[in-house]
């Protein structure tokens, strides 16, 4: 059976209908954002109710939000300790060396003795892509490091640093130095580069990676290494895997049935130089972070983000990533999905990978850059028209049922991003606007002003979240630094709305007038070295 056509049209070949889909989003935004205002002038009641639904609905939302944030945070701090080596060791034997274990260790360890999977522990091997673009040694080289720090045999482990012509001859000398100091500790270590101005390529991280990926695929066919015995792992240059991280996707790898059709997917934590950022981008990452352990907890809308893993089978399957997109991550979640026929998952790998936290060199530059992160996240609504044409207008035996339900959940996540921020902030205050001698509607803000007090309790699971998750202060920042991670949380407002639901509305509605963004921009990342910290502190 002919395979479905999985890529993602060029602009020029969007048609009219296409078109309409990627207005969706969009139209869907505003028109929420405008319902309180429509509903106010038909009838108050109307909108009071609707207000209070709509709020308590988000209360009972941001209450399972919190559950889950928690379970989530024990899980890996459980999954952070446990001996993975022993227990691939176990695996590969089917003896258990110490009662001490999971229960599901167990389960999964009489399952395969049952009914044995492709992969074997001591067949896996680690493809690491590290994506960069003019990042400097302080902040691609750590990242390196941490590969090598890891658990797990580096002789087992290929690394790839997918580096940009584009970037320059800095960079160029830069990645080939970083080889040369650190490739013997590898089985096999290369620089790729991949040339600027490819036909038919956005400028972005896909093009540069997927260009690895093909590099990969030849090697691995020259040494005669098996695709699916592969698995791939991408990296941004400021990525640092948990030394516990190989080691827990060997194990998830080799004890799941079909790894071809799966993704894997570890947690992200933007906590790198959390200590180093600004308060308003410290309060983003933390938030980035509780929402990235929320998701985990999730798989059944668990999708590909940032880092991921997948079989160098399904690369080569799918093609590798898209290069006509700014945001291959998620896209690669549709593309698998589509290549399968739905027959798709991601698992989550419940063990951190370390990110940075958006710093720039200047604070205005940071601020500017975190709306540019974020409003690049955001284009990922641009999925939606591809779901919709890819599912409903092109050949494929996906159930339609399950595509129904993945697409409103997709198309549900975007569009409460763009409005929940400024419904939850604002709302109440319409019915009154418009109707000042209705005692509904002035009331409505006193009622939704103790449902938000009730509400912000809350806040007290983030902020143990956010002390929890904090790398040991470092020693160029005094004891009230400590204080100022509290205290910034009187920023969470601001930013949820000027930052989270901007960024959203900014990207939906570019994408409603076809104003494509055709350019990875890709964030800016300063260091804070310890002699600029004790700068910082003495001026």
């Amino acid at each position: 059976m002919k395979k479905t056509d999985i890529e993602i049209p060029f602009p020029k070949d969007r048609g009219f209908r296409y078109r309409l889909f990627e207005i969706l989003p969009g139209a869907l935004s505003w028109t929420i954002l405008a319902l309180p205002f429509i509903l106010s002038l038909i009838n108050p009641y109307i909108t009071v109710f609707f207000i209070i639904g709509y709020l308590l609905l988000w209360f009972a939302k941001s209450v399972g939000l919190d559950v889950r944030a928690v379970q989530g945070y024990k899980i890996i701090k459980e999954h952070e300790k446990l001996p993975w080596l022993e227990m691939l060791e176990e695996l590969k034997t089917g003896n258990a060396l110490n009662k001490d274990r999971p229960a599901w260790h167990y389960r999964n360890m009489t399952r395969i003795a049952a009914d044995p999977v492709p992969i074997k522990p001591d067949e896996v091997t680690h493809a690491l892509i590290v994506a960069t673009y003019n990042e400097t040694r302080a902040v691609l080289e750590p990242t390196i490091k941490s590969i090598i720090n890891s658990s797990y045999s580096k002789k087992r482990v290929i690394l790839v640093i997918a580096y940009e012509e584009r970037g320059g001859p800095n960079t160029e000398t830069l990645v080939k130095e970083l080889i040369e100091e650190y490739g013997e500790q590898f089985k096999y270590a290369v620089a790729v580069k991949h040339p600027a101005d490819i036909p038919g390529e956005v400028i972005g991280k896909g093009g540069n990676i997927t260009y690895a990926g093909r590099y990969l695929e030849k090697y691995l066919e020259k040494e005669g290494i098996e695709p699916i015995s592969v698995i791939v792992t991408t990296l941004d240059a400021d990525n640092r895997p948990h030394p516990s991280y190989l080691a827990a996707l060997s194990y998830l790898y080799s004890v799941t049935p079909d790894p071809v059709t799966v993704s894997f997917q570890p947690v992200p934590m933007f906590t790198n130089n959390i200590w180093d950022a600004p308060a308003p981008m410290r309060v983003i990452a933390t938030g980035n972070s509780f929402w990235m352990t929320v998701s985990s907890m999730r798989p059944h809308a668990l999708r590909n983000f940032s880092s991921h893993a997948q079989s160098m089978q399904t690369l080569i399957d799918t093609d590798f990533w898209s290069v006509r997109t700014i945001v291959e991550d998620g896209h690669q979640y549709w593309r698998t999905y589509f290549r399968y026929d739905g027959k798709h998952q991601v698992y989550p790998v419940y063990i951190p990978i370390y990110q940075d936290a958006v710093l720039a060199k200047g604070y205005i530059r940071t601020l500017k850059a975190q709306f540019i992160q974020l409003r690049r996240w955001a284009w990922g609504a641009s999925d939606v028209a591809y779901v919709i044409d890819t599912g409903f207008f092109k050949d494929n035996n996906v159930p339609r049922l399950h595509l129904i339900f993945k697409l409103l959940q997709l198309l549900e996540g975007y569009v409460s991003w763009a409005t929940a921020p400024v419904l939850l902030a604002f709302s109440a205050f319409i019915p009154a606007f418009f109707n000042p001698q209705n005692y509904a509607a002035n009331q409505l803000p006193l009622i939704v002003s103790r449902l938000q007090t009730i509400a912000l309790t809350g806040i007290f699971i983030t902020l143990f979240f956010s002390l929890k998750t904090l790398p040991p202060r470092p020693r160029h920042y005094k004891r009230h630094r400590t204080v100022l991670m509290v205290v910034q949380w009187i920023y969470l407002p601001v930013t949820t709305i000027l930052y989270n639901s901007f960024s959203a509305l900014y990207s939906q509605t570019r994408l409603m007038f076809g104003k494509y963004m055709d350019k990875f921009d890709v964030t800016e990342k300063a260091v804070v070295t310890d002699e600029q910290g004790d700068k910082i502190n003495k001026s």
